[in-house]
């Protein structure tokens, strides 16, 4: 492996780890309904655990309130009961075949419990780029030490992929200050 090779590698990693930290952070409930709350709900469908999204077209009906309209007639029940039973703190209700889950208002404590959650998960994804930096580090001090690439390519290099590093840190970190703003503004 090159030294541009493992720049490279570096930061296709790095990107990779905020778009899971993005994904993350869909999951973290603000005040504004998301459809994306339902994805860790799981429904018994003849026998078997699957997500909502599997049995059920999950879409949004207003800002508060997200809306579940299973495929099938008699899965209406058993969706409602795995929103309730969840720990959500979902109260969902239904409208024939329609399936309503407003979203409550946030108690100022959950607000805070949640923007601690945000703030962990952003320091976990911190932690998973610096590991990232770390490894591409050694690769090419490994480089060096088999004389595969000179000691100016690794000064070069460990400066370029500190760059990048920082580049990500910040993102990550622009991630976070909007999900806050998010958890605090509704």
């Amino acid at each position: 492996m090159s030294v541009a090779e493992i720049k490279n590698t570096a930061e296709s990693k790095m990107d990779q780890s905020i778009e899971a930290f993005k994904h993350n952070l869909t999951k973290i409930r603000t005040g504004r309904a998301n459809p994306a709350i339902l994805d860790t709900v799981q429904v018994d469908y003849y026998g078997s655990l699957v997500p909502i999204s599997q049995v059920a077209n999950v879409s949004l009906l207003d800002s508060r309130t997200v809306s579940v309209q299973p495929w099938e007639k008699g899965m209406g029940a058993k969706i409602e009961k795995a929103i309730r039973d969840s720990d959500l703190g979902l109260n969902p209700s239904s409208m024939g075949d329609l399936i309503r889950v407003p979203m409550p208002p946030m108690s100022e404590e959950r607000r805070k419990e949640l923007t601690k959650l945000v703030r962990n998960e952003g320091e976990g994804a911190k932690i998973a780029v610096r590991n990232l930096r770390r490894d591409a580090n050694e690769g090419v001090k490994k480089l060096v030490k088999d004389k595969l690439a000179s000691e100016d390519d690794q000064k070069r290099c460990e400066t370029d992929i500190q760059k990048v590093t920082d580049r990500h840190i910040a993102a990550i970190d622009q991630l976070v200050a909007a999900k806050e703003h998010d958890i605090m503004a509704v």
